[in-house]
């Protein structure tokens, strides 16, 4: 996460809606119906105002492969399936994940609005963003939110396994308070996200021990040979005594509750001869008024949420934090600011927007 201050004198700071006008511009140059493009941008760029540089407009890169290489569908038509008061499945027709997504947030609060629960789930999608963008849609709508996703590529290895077999299988969980704005929380069940690695790529500095191993089992840290191979570890390591089985158990569990019940692709199964990634996603909103009064709820939440924060610290200088904290603050500057581009990031956003025939950034800066 790249904090306000680390910028350097050769950053260049953009406006986050200029940033989204002109990443909505390329994909529809690419050729995605308006309503995709729209989504995508929105979600990539509410990535890089929290300080997820793995999941916001770097992702640009790999989707310009993907669309190049025919595994998206530009102009998908999502529909509703197996819809019940309480739940609903989403086909997303082989496009990017973000717009079914948000079609299915979108359902799951209605129905938990009107039921006190919305489950719902989403196959042959893509690449979907940052999961905590959807489980925070749900909790600022005042209820509990959960976002998971199967990712629909192979980059786990499972605990005494050698071989990858589940994505990065995040999960995100939100909940609403009165005072304060949603806890948020937002993690892999890997070490690290891929796109962490591209980011450490991109910068030339090497990655943890713990993040990544080779064919042998031997931990690797140069972010190119760890994404070339794509054996990265759960979250608590390559053994048991670090707790190495609980990520792997929690990978399992969210390749469950996305490709196996809305009925998208294990990775390591999934029919050669498919295209798109049939990724899947799952949402769940949870109407806190089913179990007590929502004001309750709400005033505990706060409570919790403000005695944490002011638990003594274990360094003077490092308040303690709740999750969604860092990306709310990040979030209030760059929105002032601009979001911060270092030259490195700005040339290969400038080669994928030449390639489209656009420009970029087109002198819309913010300043800094």
């Amino acid at each position: 996460m790249t904090a306000p201050g680390d910028a350097t004198a050769q950053t260049r700071w953009i406006a986050a809606e200029a940033l989204g006008r002109r990443v909505s511009a390329l994909l529809r140059q690419w050729g995605l119906s308006p309503d995709s493009a729209e989504a995508a941008a929105g979600v990539l760029v509410q990535a890089d105002l929290f300080g997820i540089q793995s999941h916001g407009v770097n992702m640009l890169k790999v989707y310009e492969t993907y669309r190049n290489d025919g595994r998206i569908a530009l102009r998908p038509e999502p529909r509703l399936e197996r819809s019940t008061p309480v739940s609903a499945v989403i086909d997303a027709d082989g496009g990017l994940g973000h717009l079914p997504s948000l079609m299915a947030v979108d359902e799951a609060i209605s129905r938990a609005r009107e039921t006190g629960v919305g489950i719902v789930a989403v196959r042959n999608s893509h690449h979907y963003g940052a999961a905590g963008i959807y489980a925070l849609k749900i909790a600022e709508a005042g209820l509990i939110g959960l976002s998971f996703t199967n990712v629909g590529t192979s980059s786990i290895v499972p605990t005494r396994g050698l071989q990858a077999m589940f994505g990065t299988n995040p999960i995100a969980f939100g909940a609403p308070a009165a005072r304060n704005r949603p806890f948020l929380l937002d993690i892999a069940t890997s070490t690290a996200a891929i796109g962490k690695m591209l980011v450490a790529q991109r910068a030339g500095r090497p990655i943890p021990p713990v993040w990544a191993t080779d064919a042998s089992g031997e931990p690797v840290t140069d972010p190119t040979v760890a994404l070339a191979d794509r054996r990265l570890l759960p979250v608590g390591g390559a053994e048991e005594t670090t707790g190495g089985h609980k990520g792997y158990g929690l990978a399992m569990m969210v390749e469950i509750l996305t490709a196996t019940l809305a009925g998208a692709s294990f990775a390591p199964l999934r029919d050669p001869a498919r295209k798109t990634m049939d990724v899947g996603h799952s949402f769940m909103a949870i109407d806190p008024g089913l179990f007590r009064e929502r004001e309750d709820f709400l005033a505990d939440m706060d409570a919790m949420m403000e005695s944490l924060r002011a638990t003594p610290r274990r360094d003077p200088d490092l308040p303690v934090l709740v999750h969604g904290d860092k990306e709310y603050a990040l979030e209030a500057d760059r929105l002032q600011r601009g979001i911060p581009f270092e030259p490195d990031q700005i040339a290969q956003l400038a080669g994928l927007f030449e390639r489209a025939g656009l420009v970029f950034p087109d002198g819309e800066e913010a300043p800094a």
